[in-house]
């Protein structure tokens, strides 16, 4: 029925376990066309395309490819949107009564051990249906609903190629399913072709323009297809470098596509000893580039020191002029990583926004720096700029150190919404800006007309007017209400003698009251979504740290300061070179900058393997103090399996195949009814009401 997934140089047994180190491992030889590490590959995935997009595969009716990704992605199209067509929740649509009419269906339907581009499909037919439009907004709630089936059709057929493929072949299987391109026109007429925007792309040898069912899945945000096991089997496999492969990027600043190496097993002690391809690794990059900003973080500390100091000028300049060095390589590295996979993929990091806005602090000292220099070298206006970024900086440790913590999980979005909120609030607010200056302007006392500015009268409604709880009783507590000297109240007459204090209390009971009670609601309704699907989101943010921590771009394996160098030399140099020249040249200089590293990770990774292999002594458990417990004796009995025959008594006891079929015949054996009214209290409302007449039931 499936597909012959062996490998000649595999030996006659796996062991079928799912744990992604195992693969470490040695199974056999292969060949090392390129001086890395022998990659075991599958041999036949799907049926093999020509370079025209055509497929071996035997044609439809009609001459039509039915295992091109084209045509899959409208067939789940169709018998989406033919199954529902009306809004449901996700309990809804994991009710039995749906899971039995709809999606078990659609899953032996869809289901095909040959066509690695299912799961790719439904995701993108997912972010399809989630996109907003506006000539269909009454549809967008059963649109939504038709996402979230996408989602569930997609896990389950995930988890079928798991069951069904299971040790090495088998996590080699999803990684070629959810990390390999596809590209959705591939067997596309020439007016689908033409409709596509046509931005300058960069030669891949073939893989342009495709995208990943992974990146597709951290865009819809995807988060129970992500957090399913085998999904994250793939992810936990890919960030600890068991499977490795050549990204596919949106674009790249410093491009050396010679070589495209497919999705594969990797093995260490076959690697070569400098193996640059371990620079992206997530699990080594992160730790790469955790080591980057502590260094940028103490030559920002020195900098600022030197600068409280005051008399150390010489060394003051030194460090500032160090620091600037390597921040503007740190900021380039930022760019390069927003480019690759879009702001989209990128605002997913859960530290993103905390980069932007040192970007913005630094940009801004620079400007400030650079007309300081042009103008006079003794004044020091722009380091004080520099000094707002601490506050980001140590944040930002922080999120790098626990990004697995919830409560960092939860201010990222929460920063997200309030953001969101501030600019609607500051857009709303301004008017009352606006009015106060018109007023100022046209009836306003004297003295305002000429020295008020906007600015001024943005101090008072801000400064002046702040947001305290208090009740206004006296005349003092008014005071108190309207800030610590009462400025803002008391000028409010100046403006107009009635209009005045009115816009000025219409603006401090609307910031009081409706601003921060819509700012609070939001915030708490973010994070208790989040809290309650704790294990989702920590599961889906270390999906995106491990997308983005495979990087495509070359300039990802110069460190700063060096990637300036790089982007000044080597990437003119590539318009002098042929492909191959160039990329040897690439690989030399990568090599040669980071020969300690990479002589480190292969010393570790080597160590790493031999001791799985020779299993080493171990200290019992009971001489680690936190497994002291009298409860271990319990962890013991459940820790390991049985052994056989009482595995055998057990059966003769008590068939599991009778006891399963039992329960089956218990279920069809109820009425009608009752299996109706069963499920959420609002789908068996629905189904009162309707008579389930949305749910169409799909025969096979």
């Amino acid at each position: 029925m499936g597909a012959d997934f062996s490998d000649s140089s595999s030996r006659s047994s796996f062991e079928a376990d799912d744990d992604p180190e195992a693969v470490l491992r040695p199974i056999g030889d292969s060949d090392d066309d390129d001086n890395l590490a022998p990659r075991y590959r599958l041999r036949r995935l799907a049926p093999a395309r020509d370079d025209a997009g055509s497929s071996s595969a035997s044609p439809g009716p009609g001459g039509v490819n039915l295992m091109s990704v084209y045509v899959t992605m409208h067939r789940i199209r169709r018998l989406i949107m033919a199954a529902i067509d009306d809004t449901y929740t996700l309990d809804e649509l994991r009710a039995p009564q749906m899971d039995h009419q709809v999606v078990r269906p659609l899953v032996e339907r869809l289901y095909n051990p040959e066509d690695m581009a299912l799961v790719y499909c439904l995701i993108a037919n997912r972010v399809q249906f989630l996109r907003p439009r506006s000539a269909s907004s009454q549809h967008q709630g059963v649109n939504e609903t038709r996402a979230m089936l996408c989602e569930i059709l997609a896990t389950r057929i995930l988890r079928r190629f798991h069951e069904d493929h299971t040790g090495r072949t088998g996590l080699l299987l999803l990684a070629n399913i959810l990390v390999s391109g596809f590209d959705p026109c591939d067997t596309a007429p020439e007016t689908v072709r033409a409709l596509r925007p046509q931005w300058a792309v960069q030669d891949r040898g073939g893989h342009e323009r495709k995208l990943t069912a992974l990146e597709l899945a951290i865009v819809s945000e995807s988060k129970m297809f992500v957090g399913s096991p085998a999904c994250q089997l793939v992810v936990d496999a890919v960030y600890k470098g068991v499977v490795v492969y050549t990204p596919v990027s949106f674009v790249d600043f410093l491009p050396d596509h010679y070589k495209h190496h497919p999705v594969s097993l990797y093995e260490p002690r076959r690697a070569a000893i400098l193996n640059h391809h371990r620079l992206i690794v997530p699990q080594i990059r992160n730790i790469i580039e955790l080591m980057h900003f502590a260094i940028l973080l103490v030559l920002y500390m020195l900098t600022v020191v030197h600068f409280g100091l005051g008399h150390d000028l010489d060394g003051l300049r030194f460090f500032e002029t160090v620091f600037n060095i390597f921040a503007a390589g740190w900021v380039l590295e930022q760019f390069a990583a927003i480019v690759e996979h879009g702001w989209e993929v990128h605002a997913q990091n859960l530290w993103s926004f905390l980069d932007v806005t040192f970007i913005v602090i630094y940009a801004a000292y620079g400007v400030v720096r650079t007309f300081e220099l042009l103008l006079t070298d003794h004044d020091y206006y722009a380091l004080p700029v520099l000094c707002t970024a601490a506050p980001v900086m140590l944040t930002r440790i922080a999120f790098t150190l626990m990004p697995n913590n919830i409560v960092f999980i939860a201010l990222h979005a929460m920063m997200r919404d309030f953001t969101r909120l501030t600019f609607i609030a500051i857009w709303c607010f301004a008017g009352f800006v606006v009015g106060l200056l018109f007023l100022a302007r046209t009836s306003g006392d004297n003295s305002l007309n000429v020295g008020v500015t906007w600015a001024t009268i943005s101090k008072w409604l801000l400064w002046y007017v702040p947001f305290v709880y208090l009740l206004l009783i006296t005349a003092d507590e008014l005071r108190i209400w309207f800030g610590l000297d009462g400025t803002g109240i008391e000028r409010a007459a100046d403006f107009h003698l009635i209009l005045g204090p009115t816009l000025i209390i219409t603006f401090a009971f609307l910031g009081n009251t409706l601003f921060l009670t819509i700012l609070v609601a939001i915030l708490t309704n973010t994070f208790s979504k989040i809290i309650s699907n704790e294990a989702a989101e920590v599961q889906f943010r270390r999906a995106v740290l491990t997308f983005q921590g495979v990087k495509s771009d070359a300039i990802f394996s110069y460190p700063p300061p060096f990637n300036i160098l790089a982007m000044l030399i080597m990437l003119p140099l590539k318009f002098m070179l042929g492909p191959l020249a160039f990329h040897r040249a690439n690989v030399a200089v990568i090599r040669t900058i980071n020969a300690p590293i990479l002589l480190i990770i292969a010393l570790w990774e080597r160590r790493h393997v031999l001791a799985r292999k020779s299993k080493p002594f171990r200290i019992k458990s009971w001489w680690y103090w936190p497994r002291l417990s009298p409860h271990n004796d319990i962890q013991a009995v459940f820790g390991s399996e049985p052994p056989p025959e009482v595995i055998d008594a057990l059966e003769k006891m008590d068939s599991l195949n009778e006891v399963i079929g039992v329960a089956k015949d218990a279920h069809m054996q109820r009425p009608q009814s009752a299996r109706d009214f069963s499920g959420p209290p609002s789908a068996v409302r629905r189904r009162m009401t309707a008579g389930s007449g949305s749910i169409r039931r799909l025969e096979l």
